[in-house]
């Protein structure tokens, strides 16, 4: 297998969680079978999570998140793990995206020819992305009653920045025994060393 720079970012606010321990497992796989990784806890980060007047003014980049557009930038494999909280991601994950997800890192607006400010060139092309959604209820039961809750991530941020992004939901999480979380941590560890 062809070696991949990786880059793992743990999306939840909390360094203490499931999402940190299965990045923790993924992370050791991928350098066992020889990727590069770089791995960042989002609640370790300082940055200002919002965007007091929205996109029209810019708002200079905190060196947190002049960091992750970098590591971001770097990988050819990008990694995301979060909990889906009201079937979404935690507002920290959501506010860094809409701080750093700027024209110039991940997208560029055309800005002559007929279509001007509608379509868009996707600057990071090429490079791959796997979401894993942390749930407290079984992911088919969720789907059934609520949807596709990752459309946000897979395709209004990832698919529309040139990522190839995919999306694994697991779950349920609530009462997880010890067993099934250390079942849990070995396929992570495995799909760490397959970059998956």
């Amino acid at each position: 297998m062809k070696q991949k720079k990786i880059f793992v970012l743990v999306g939840h606010p909390d360094s203490d969680s499931l999402s940190s321990q299965f990045a923790t497992s993924y992370v050791y796989g991928a350098k066992e079978r020889g990727h590069v990784v770089r791995r960042t806890s989002l609640g370790e980060l300082s940055f200002d999570p919002i965007l007091h007047k929205g996109y029209k003014e810019r708002q200079e980049l905190e060196p947190d998140l002049l960091k992750l557009q970098e590591d971001i930038k770097w990988a050819d494999h990008f990694v995301i793990i979060y909990p889906a909280w009201w079937s979404t991601m935690p507002a920290l994950l959501k506010g860094m995206f809409d701080r750093m997800w700027l024209p110039g890192f991940a997208y560029e607006f055309y800005k002559t020819g007929p279509f001007a400010g509608l379509l868009w060139k996707p600057l990071m092309k090429g490079r791959t992305a796997r979401v894993f959604v942390l749930s407290d209820s079984p992911p088919i039961f969720a789907r059934l009653i609520f949807g596709d809750t990752t459309n946000e991530i897979r395709k209004g941020i990832l698919w529309f920045s040139g990522f190839r992004p995919r999306v694994k939901k697991i779950g349920p999480l609530k009462f997880i025994s010890e067993p099934r979380v250390e079942r849990w941590k070995l396929r992570f560890h495995r799909w760490g060393g397959r970059a998956y």
